[in-house]
């Protein structure tokens, strides 16, 4: 109340500043003959011509005596109040109402956008105190779980000849619980018909199952269902398993922005912005975590209180796609070529994740290079070599682009 109270006052203080003005008198009217002395002064003036005149005084003294008369008429009009004329009341009450409403209904739409009603006065350090309170008080995962199950999901609904094969694989991985194949097949359906919750138990199974051979791959797939099955919460477990990814690989951008998406959630939209950051500004465009980090990454920055703009999307555009289609072969190659020469120049002035040095092997791979995609190749195992998630896609490229990578 005591912010509310002090900024209707000062719009109050505000607008009388400005409509004061209006209701006191006009401007000023040259009425001053009326005044005693000034009406002396003109007779004194008058008196001269006259003696001049009859020759009583010569020029000389008559000048000396009409510039001493004139010079205390100017004193005269000058000490002389200053009357004024009435201004339009009615008109200058109007134009005050309008100012008053200008002045509150443009400051509670800037607060509106900028400030945060309803919000109370929270110093610095009590906020960042709450947030690490709703960090350790998040639900667990069978909390938050029970909590959507009442939310409308979409679902999926299979032919009655499909419904049966998946029943029965359900029954199938209950009765084999060590065969990897069967909750491999089944987490990929669960997922598929919607199932989040029971997707992530599966793979769950899956991790168990493949032990210290567990990839990055199959955590970062364990930690979308869950946080799917969650409805969009980072619970205590999903974060458990986000831990483990940064472990491994602490460049993972999948990690990277879940763990954003967790400080979003509890009151920490700078850290959030840092983690999106990267993940925006690195991430492949067509990548799930990339589009869902640039939706909502300026936001985050807003509530930091940090200017940012989002950055135009990695890769060629819509427009050169269409124009590509339109080339001749010849054209089309050098079109391509011109854009994998951009890709070399940024990754050896800028660098950039591993997808985009995997890009430009297979790139070179796919114009016949092969000698470049290798040197390319090597190039990135010794950037990369350190983390398997990012060795393991550039191996990839490398073999698709027939280079060896052993």
């Amino acid at each position: 109340m005591i912010f509310w109270a002090t900024a209707i006052a000062l719009a109050i203080l505000v607008t009388l500043f400005v409509g004061v003005p209006l209701l006191q008198r006009g401007q000023r009217e040259d009425n001053w003959q009326d005044s005693a002395d000034v009406a002396l002064y003109q007779d004194q003036l008058a008196e001269v011509d006259r003696d001049l005149a009859r020759g009583v005084l010569d020029p000389e003294e008559a000048e000396r005596t009409r510039t001493e008369i004139a010079r205390r008429l100017l004193a005269a009009d000058q000490s002389i109040p200053a009357q004024t004329a009435t201004a339009p009341t009615g008109l200058s009450r109007t134009v005050i109402a309008v100012a008053f409403l200008a002045i509150m209904g443009g400051g509670g739409a800037l607060y509106w956008q900028l400030g945060a009603p309803g919000y109370p006065d929270i110093p610095r350090a009590e906020r960042l105190a709450n947030a690490a309170d709703m960090l350790r008080n998040r639900p667990t995962q069978a909390e938050a779980e029970a909590r959507s199950s009442d939310l409308p999901r979409p679902t999926v609904t299979l032919p009655e000849d499909q419904q049966q094969i998946v029943t029965r694989l359900r029954e199938i991985v209950a009765d084999n619980p060590d065969e990897l194949q069967g909750w491999l097949y089944l987490a990929n359906i669960e997922r598929t018909v919607g199932d989040f919750a029971a997707a992530a138990r599966a793979q769950n199974e899956v991790i168990r199952l493949k032990g210290d051979d567990a990839t990055t791959e199959d955590l970062s797939y364990l930690v979308d269902m869950m946080v799917a099955a969650a409805n969009g919460i980072i619970t205590i477990e999903a974060q458990a398993v986000l831990n483990e990814i940064v472990t491994r690989d602490g460049d993972s951008l999948v990690a990277a922005y879940y763990m954003g998406q967790l400080y979003a959630q509890t009151d920490r939209p700078d850290l959030a912005f840092r983690l999106w950051r990267d993940v925006v500004e690195n991430g492949e465009s067509d990548s799930l975590h990339v589009r869902l980090a640039r939706g909502q990454i300026e936001e985050a920055a807003f509530n930091a209180g940090l200017d940012y703009t989002l950055p135009p999307e990695r890769g060629p555009s819509a427009a050169d796609i269409a124009a590509a289609s339109d080339m001749s072969a010849e054209d089309r190659d050098a079109m391509i070529r011109g854009m994998v020469a951009q890709l070399s120049d940024r990754l050896a002035s800028e660098g950039g994740p591993a997808s985009d040095w995997a890009r430009l092997i297979s790139a070179y791979g796919v114009l016949g290079e092969v000698d470049q995609a290798e040197a390319i190749w090597l190039e990135a195992r010794e950037v990369f070599g350190t983390s398997e998630e990012a060795m393991q896609t550039l191996r990839a490229a490398a073999e698709s682009a027939g280079v060896p990578t052993e």
